[in-house]
């Protein structure tokens, strides 16, 4: 049965409290005294891995379309040339985060044409791109 009463009895000097301390500002407790500004558009995991599944998908298409590894090598140069061309594009009006995975996927890409470009230029001592 319910009485109405406090569960246990108050203490003493209930009544009394001791003013607030003032923060010292190291901790700010208030909201902040500058509005803070947030990006529109803030880079997530989510944008930067479709960004980067895409523009794989991307330079493996454009690879596939070369015979041998100079055009493999010469594709992939145009197919990251349009990858880059396209991330800028969307670092200015568009996620971020898919431009970050779009332009880390695209170095990769251009890397491993300059590592099998320069394997073959190693094996056979003439330069495969001319």
């Amino acid at each position: 049965m319910t009485t109405g009463g406090y569960a246990f009895p108050p203490e003493p000097d209930a009544r009394f409290r001791p003013p607030p301390r003032l923060p010292s500002g190291l901790f700010p407790s208030g909201p902040p005294s500058q509005p803070t500004y947030r990006e529109p558009h803030p880079v997530t995991g989510a944008g930067v891995a479709s960004g980067a599944a895409v523009a794989t998908v991307w330079l493996l298409l454009f690879g596939l379309l070369g015979g041998g590894v100079s055009g493999y090598a010469w594709w992939t140069l145009l197919a990251g040339g349009l990858a880059w061309l396209v991330a800028l594009v969307l670092v200015r009006v568009g996620d971020r985060g898919v431009a970050v995975g779009v332009a880390i996927v695209t170095a990769g890409g251009w890397s491993i044409a300059a590592v099998i470009v320069a394997a073959r230029w190693l094996s056979s001592g003439q330069w495969p791109l001319w």
